[in-house]
């Protein structure tokens, strides 16, 4: 009768030692076998086929940190870049994109075989800083081909050397004029991808590109905005404001800010620092126009309201206020004494509003309720039932 052996745990786990000790070299012998394939067809010229080789073994959790497996992946990679690049300056067909790709394939393969091999640094690094130009005309090129992600990934590579210790001899973060420009496209992108987050990682650096700050703190605020964080929204505006009072996007939302939540003595401030700079600009006038209304100084308003028409006479919001400036003034006119000064008030606001009316007929809603008023207070029985007509209609 055959005897049936029976394993215990310890004679299960010492077989499976034993069974390791023999596979073990197998295993080597093979992925040794497969990097001398590889090293021989770098050596011929066909970098891809031993990219293919390389990358499959890299596949194996077992060998990412293998050095020599990254090695000779650098070398395939750095060989098909040989190669594309000398195509592109004879001018030879290639393809561009394709071209950028590769690179930023390689310096992530330099930095990581750096990570693992380091005594080879000033070698590697040298390479890498030469050829690391190309990370940011990568992102250019992918900017004008208006392909967002893509671009945003070689600007954020760019910016990411200074922090890599293969370069760290560099210093590019002091040095390299170029960082807070990439800093500025990759908010660029990400703000033309909508995503907040994309668009404040580089924030800091990009400001540090004074050319173009005024565009980055637009782009911050945005960013502020899709987060609904009101607080640095409002705090952006004033950075902007403060640095960039004529730059077309912070003055007037900050405007607004203040005045959707009535705080008109903050907007008034903002457009009296405002025409500070250029006292004869028509927004910063009209901004202080409207202000000087909605806090009821409607004498002051009309005074604003005139300084921009003697500036440009074709300006149809002017006239709306003024308009209603003196409508409000002789509604105030109450006493018995006072009617004389109401009906002036209201004639002077028939002029503006008719004005008005006439340089913007589809502002219907605006313009009739204040006729109205004004033609029933100056018994113009004849105009006055044609805006009631309007208004019925």
């Amino acid at each position: 009768m055959t005897e049936v052996i029976r394993l215990t745990g310890n004679s299960i786990r010492l077989l499976a030692l034993c069974l390791l000790l023999v596979l073990t070299p197998c295993l080597a012998d093979a992925q040794k076998k497969e990097l001398g394939q590889a090293r021989a067809l770098i050596k011929s010229g066909k970098y891809d086929d031993a990219d293919k080789i390389v990358t499959t073994l890299l596949k194996k959790p077992e060998n990412r940190r293998d050095k020599r497996i990254w090695q000779v992946l650098y070398d395939a990679v750095r060989g098909k870049y040989e190669v594309a690049n000398e195509k592109l300056y004879l001018k030879q067909k290639y393809d561009t994109a394709a071209f950028f790709n590769l690179f930023k394939q390689m310096v992530i393969v330099a930095e990581t075989l750096d990570s693992l091999s380091p005594d080879q640094r000033k070698k590697l690094s040298q390479q890498q800083n030469a050829y690391r130009p190309n990370l940011f005309n990568g992102g250019m090129f992918f900017i004008r081909k208006s392909k967002w992600q893509e671009a945003f990934n070689f600007f954020e590579t760019y910016i990411d050397a200074a922090n890599q210790p293969l370069f760290e001899g560099y210093h590019y973060d002091s040095l390299d004029a170029r960082v807070p420009q990439a800093a500025y496209w990759a908010t660029f992108c990400g703000y033309k991808m909508k995503d907040p987050v994309l668009t404040l990682r580089h924030r800091n650096r990009a400001l540090r590109d004074a050319s173009k700050a005024d565009f980055t703190l637009q782009f911050v605020a945005e960013a502020r905005k899709w987060l609904d964080d009101d607080e640095l929204y409002l705090a952006t505006l004033q950075e902007g404001f403060r640095r960039f009072p004529e730059f077309h996007y912070f003055f007037p939302r900050l405007m607004d800010a203040y005045t959707d939540k009535g705080e008109y003595d903050r907007a008034l401030a903002v457009a009296d620092s405002a025409l500070a700079v250029n006292d004869t600009s028509e927004l910063f006038l009209f901004a202080k126009c409207t202000t000087l209304l909605r806090m009821e100084r409607f004498e002051e308003s009309i005074e604003y309201g005139e300084k921009i028409l003697e500036i440009n006479n074709n300006l149809p919001e002017p006239y709306y206020n003024i308009g209603m400036a003196y409508t409000n003034l002789a509604a105030g006119l109450q006493a018995e004494d006072e009617r004389d000064k109401a009906k002036e008030a209201y004639q002077k606001a028939r002029g503006y509003m008719e004005n008005y009316r006439e340089m913007m007929p589809d502002e219907k809603e605006k313009w009739a309720p204040a006729l109205y008023r004004i033609y029933l207070n100056l018994n113009l029985g004849r105009q006055f039932d044609e805006i009631d007509r309007l208004l019925n209609n």
